[in-house]
């Protein structure tokens, strides 16, 4: 149903996950992160509260493995998730219950955890960390190679049709949360590094824009005075 790639950038502390499935809009229900705290996944059977209850173990100082301890012990039908997280010190942890669909992994690197379900093949979460650590350019273009690893390598065992790019960096919003919610063709990753290539550029001039406009450069649009 779903393969993600969760992980800390070390050259400048940013979070960010990578994610796609057949389901509809992945990254909204899936895809969580907290500038400064860390970042997290909920997948399989989603419950979407999950990840939000790890980032706040993790802001109150819990680790990775901790956060997420704490979380499987209170939360309802843990045998039917999926969790990963990754902590301000790139420590990571992940958890697969006895109800997880179809061929399913975790693997881990420094900073990085990635992990699917109903995967084409069991190595696919091993060949998304491969990737990512090979991968050179930005934080976003690692992520992003990371998931395009998963794909190759077989991602899920079906077609999928939503993706979706979550960075957090030194704002209390997102500085890119980039989304493609139902690909008909099957493309979404495609359609995903399209948008990337598109708005990295752009990226850190969003940013200047909301802390000073005064200071940001011109916005390039029609009608511009």
């Amino acid at each position: 149903m779903t393969f993600s790639l969760l992980a800390r950038c070390p050259e400048t502390g940013a979070f960010g996950m990578v994610i796609s499935s057949s389901s509809p809009a992945v990254a909204a229900r899936c895809a969580h992160a907290r500038a400064g705290v860390g970042v997290a996944a909920t997948q399989n059977i989603t419950d979407p509260t999950l990840g939000p209850a790890l980032l706040a173990r993790m802001a109150a100082g819990q680790d990775a493995r901790a956060a997420l301890a704490a979380v499987m012990a209170e939360a309802a039908f843990v045998e039917y998730r999926q969790l990963m997280c990754v902590d301000a010190r790139g420590q990571v942890a992940g958890f697969c219950g006895g109800q997880i669909l179809g061929r399913w992994g975790l693997a881990e690197g420094p900073g990085v955890i990635a992990g699917g379900n109903l995967l084409a093949d069991e190595a696919v979460p091993a060949a998304m960390v491969a990737g990512y650590q090979a991968a050179t350019g930005g934080f976003g273009d690692r992520l992003l190679a990371g998931l395009q690893a998963g794909l190759a390598a077989g991602g899920e065992a079906g077609p999928v049709h939503s993706a979706g790019l979550l960075i957090v960096d030194g704002e209390s919003w997102p500085v890119a949360d980039l989304r493609c919610d139902w690909s008909d063709e099957a493309r979404p990753v495609e359609a995903l590094a399209r948008a990337w290539s598109v708005y990295a550029p752009q990226m850190a001039a969003y940013v200047q824009r909301a802390r000073d406009p005064r200071a940001a450069p011109a916005y390039g649009v029609a009608g511009e005075s």
